[in-house]
């Protein structure tokens, strides 16, 4: 699929502000006209479909890599690497479950570009554990402040992570070894300083839809639909899908003694039990 698809690239229109302006030429689909392209491509294979559905959601991958600037890699090469996530989430989606492709593309997306970021950013190269991935993703934005935490706010933020105080002040003493300066005093509009990102995105229309679509799903029987599944089944969906650092198929199939390929199944049958409980819902 990645290979038949032809869309802009940002060395193919010049720079990365030409292609964030290539984006947003693309027109939004209706939720008809994206349930008839996922219908065709999933049916059919139609490559002409799938690039439709690439295209319209290109915008998407633009607005979640402009979150993680504040790491000092490249705004074209976290693009890069969510518009990989994007091209499996329309490989993967289904329109028959109801959910629109801007909701489920959001996942892969982001764990793309975790993964990009894992790679290559020094500090992050320490954080091998769960615990301290959630911490690397998360304690810039709950600090209130560039001041050192104070020991009730250490507190606070591993009650709301769920991890122990010492991991929060190792995690902060990591991060501090690589301050970014507020500025970057450069004038061109490539700017990956704070100050670009700093701005508050509750508001952001991506982010509404994300957690109206969590919400919903969350209020009117996930946990029921999960209630259902054996223990085994119950746990691979839940780490696959509903983690804030998703487990990979071979963390899972170390932790069960089973192989990748065979988590694998497990979950793709659970998945199919539990978009038969949740079809009245999303219908």
């Amino acid at each position: 699929m990645t290979q038949a698809l032809v869309f802009p690239s940002i060395s193919s229109v010049g720079n990365i502000d030409a292609y964030i302006q290539a984006t947003r030429q693309f027109p939004l689909l209706t939720q008809e006209e994206e349930v008839r392209l996922a219908t065709r491509f999933r049916d059919e294979e139609d490559l002409e479909a799938a690039r439709q559905l690439v295209l319209s959601h290109l915008r998407l991958v633009v607005s979640i890599a402009r979150g993680y600037l504040g790491y000092g890699l490249p705004h074209a090469d976290l693009i890069q690497e969510g518009n990989i996530g994007l091209m499996k989430a329309v490989r993967r989606f289904d329109p028959a479950h109801g959910v629109r492709l801007v909701s489920f593309a959001m996942h892969w997306i982001k764990a793309e570009i975790h993964e990009y970021v894992l790679r290559n950013w020094r500090m992050v190269k320490l954080a091998t554990t769960k615990s301290q991935r959630k911490l690397f993703f998360n304690l810039r934005s709950m600090k209130p402040g560039s001041e050192s935490l104070t020991s009730p706010q250490v507190a606070n933020v591993a009650h709301q992570l769920s991890v122990k105080p010492e991991e929060v002040i190792e995690m902060e003493t990591r991060l501090s070894g690589r301050d970014l300066a507020l500025e970057s005093g450069r004038d061109d509009a490539d700017d990956f300083a704070p100050i670009a990102y700093l701005e508050d995105n509750r508001s952001e229309p991506t982010q509404v839809l994300e957690s109206r679509a969590r919400d919903h799903l969350q209020g009117e029987g996930l946990q029921a639909a999960l209630s259902d599944l054996d223990e085994r089944s119950r746990r691979i969906v839940e780490e696959r899908w509903l983690s804030d650092d998703p487990a990979t198929l071979h963390e899972l199939a170390d932790e069960f003694g089973v192989s990748a390929e065979r988590i694998r199944q497990i979950e793709t049958k659970a998945m199919q039990k539990m978009r038969t409980s949740l079809s009245p819902l999303v219908a």
